[in-house]
């Protein structure tokens, strides 16, 4: 934990030195143009409208810089109407969280022939001709959600597990690789014959309510028998909470989250989650921003110094460190500002928190 918390507050600090040296600079940025930033839905997570765009609006205020901006709201076709706009009302710099990448390269293409570079912010668009990636390593991610739901088994006791995966949307590169990392821990179990996959299913566009009807149909094919669900965010692993609840599972099956939300961490507490992912978006906003501020001002961009390949190149990379979650340290989440204890137990019960030492 020390160390991935390092790790994080490095990052930080150099995206925060990096914010500082432009801070200064608000008429030198009016001239240079603005930043367009487009988010893309309000309703997948409430991470997008409540932690990514107070932060972004943050830092580029802190760092004197005009930035625009928008939310898609799920539609492609939105997503590419935004974009078109920005670069005719000047924007020197975009970054996109793609809803897939088919859209996103097109608009990278604009961008490009225009003199634009792009950012993507954490997602990855695949094929694409972004000249920067922000985000979390997102296998890392799956890696914690798989392993919380191992410790979360063997926590309880159970011989031998069945369990279902409900992925995120196929259209999004990060459900790949949180699959690939939860995958990672689980399928040499599932091979050895010490646990059962039941089924294996993606939810479309991230979308909760689909994910509800998803999991009632693995819960019918399981038979009502499950032990655990590994899902890929808060949203659809909520979504299969409510399910379970109808059938007064909640609480018997381990179930696997991400984004530590407040409703989230709450039902962390309430042991309805067993485990979730901290990505600190707030270190993931100010790391953007800085790319995209040296960018609008001409200036190399020094902090990017992973590499991730999008399928025909590799890009210039900020990858942060993931905190994995359960009832042990849901503290650390309140500590970093992320989210409010006011929040967590208005929503879990004052009881809950009291009993869980937060």
């Amino acid at each position: 934990m020390t160390k991935r918390r390092s790790a994080i507050t490095a990052v930080l600090a150099s995206a925060a030195i990096a914010l500082t040296g432009f801070a200064t600079t608000t008429s030198a940025s009016a001239a240079a143009g603005f930043v367009g930033v487009i988010l893309p839905d309000a309703a997948s997570s409430p991470r997008w409208e409540g932690a990514d765009r107070p932060f972004l609006v943050a830092a580029f205020k802190a760092a004197g810089v005009t930035a625009d901006i928008q939310n898609a709201n799920g539609d492609k076709a939105k997503f590419a109407t935004i974009a078109d706009q920005m670069l005719t009302k000047g924007a020197k710099v975009l970054i996109l969280v793609n809803l897939d990448s088919p859209t996103s390269v097109a608009v990278q293409a604009k961008a490009k022939k225009m003199g634009v570079p792009t950012i993507d912010y954490d997602r990855l668009t695949l094929k694409g001709s972004e000249s920067y990636y922000v985000s979390f390593d997102n296998v890392a991610v799956g890696r914690l959600q798989g392993q919380g739901i191992v410790d979360c088994l063997k926590a309880k006791g159970v011989a031998k597990p069945r369990i279902v995966y409900l992925n995120g949307s196929p259209t999004d590169n990060n459900a790949t690789l949180f699959k690939q990392g939860y995958d990672s821990v689980l399928r040499p179990l599932i091979k050895a014959g010490t646990y059962t996959l039941v089924d294996d299913k993606a939810v479309p566009n991230w979308d909760n309510a689909q994910g509800g009807v998803i999991f009632e149909q693995q819960l019918t094919k399981a038979g009502g028998k499950l032990d655990a669900v590994v899902s890929a965010n808060e949203g659809l692993g909520l979504a299969a909470v409510a399910v379970l609840k109808k059938n007064k599972l909640n609480g018997k099956v381990c179930v696997s989250g991400q984004d530590a939300s407040p409703a989230g961490l709450a039902a962390i507490l309430t042991g309805d989650l067993s485990n979730t992912v901290y990505k600190a978006v707030k270190q993931e906003a100010n790391g953007a921003a800085a790319l995209a501020v040296a960018l609008l001002h001409g200036m190399k961009a020094t902090a990017a110094t992973g590499k991730t390949n999008n399928g025909l190149v590799d890009v210039p990379s900020v990858l942060l460190v993931p905190v994995g979650i359960t009832k042990a340290n849901v503290k650390v989440v309140i500590a970093d500002g992320f989210a409010t204890r006011a929040d967590i137990c208005k929503i879990a019960t004052e009881a809950v928190c009291k009993a869980n030492g937060i």
